[in-house]
């Protein structure tokens, strides 16, 4: 395959896209994930481990790590990065516009499934929804990955019951909403019990009850599926640490608060 020189926007855009819904450790040319960007946007899965590895030498996490990635071509991707964080909703949204384009179908094709209830709608409205079903999926992307696709209580790997859990709710802040550091990877009971305020994180990563949920200690549940949890610490994300002003948000204002048992 011959290889082209300049990246346009759009394959930065869809580098950056993958950079974000990847395990760092697995940057590599064999990575099927890598293959296949590589197929579509018509470079060598070597080219694209290494647009990837541009990203991480700009990456504040790896940067702290004094792990420097590959900095030759660092200026390239610096416009894509600084652009995803100054508003991650537009970007990432895109990403998975040109990433349909590319494989010849539609936002709306490709997304189906999570789109068959909006036929209904139309105009802004649908617009809107669209934008934040398919943003809402790739932040499960992203979030899982930093979990290395397993329950961060649990451990559990089994992708259909894992569930991207806001810390701040989608609806409370917009600018946090697509913030890596404002998700947490739970399996099915744990997403429930966070969101409703029955089981807390506390800022040292460590699981906490509520009243409600500890009035429920003598339940042969409770000591089943929680009792072994009470103060375990959570398993450490690989990148994006759940960010302390969010975990205190959740613990005074959902955390303890919304459910009577």
């Amino acid at each position: 395959m011959p290889q082209k020189t300049l990246w346009t926007r759009d394959e930065l855009i869809l580098a950056f896209n993958l950079y974000l819904t990847i395990e760092f450790g697995k940057i590599h040319s064999k990575n099927p994930d890598i293959i296949r960007l590589s197929g579509i946007i018509g470079r060598t899965p070597s080219a694209v481990a290494m647009r990837l590895s541009n990203f991480a030498s700009i990456d504040p996490f790896h940067q702290q790590r004094g792990i420097g990635g590959l900095k030759n071509g660092m200026n390239q991707v610096k416009p894509i990065w600084s652009e995803f964080f100054n508003d991650k909703e537009e970007l990432l949204f895109k990403s998975e516009e040109i990433l349909a384009s590319k494989e010849n179908t539609s936002i709306e094709n490709k997304y189906k499934d999570l789109l068959i209830d909006l036929k209904d709608l139309k105009g802004e409205t649908v617009i809107r929804e669209v934008k934040t079903r398919v943003n809402q999926c790739v932040f499960r992307k992203i979030v899982l990955t930093n979990y290395a696709n397993k329950c961060a209580i649990t451990g559990i790997d089994i992708p259909e019951l894992l569930f991207a859990s806001h810390i701040v709710p989608w609806s409370a802040n917009e600018k946090y909403r697509l913030e890596p550091e404002n998700g947490i990877c739970f399996s099915a009971l744990y997403d429930k019990a966070f969101d409703k305020g029955l089981i807390g994180i506390n800022v040292e990563h460590k699981i906490i009850f509520s009243d409600s949920l500890k009035e429920k200690k003598n339940s042969e549940y409770f000591h089943k599926y929680f009792a072994p949890i009470e103060n375990q610490e959570i398993i450490k994300a690989q990148k994006y640490l759940p960010r302390k002003e969010f975990l205190e948000h959740h613990l005074d204002t959902i955390f303890n608060k919304q459910v009577v048992l």
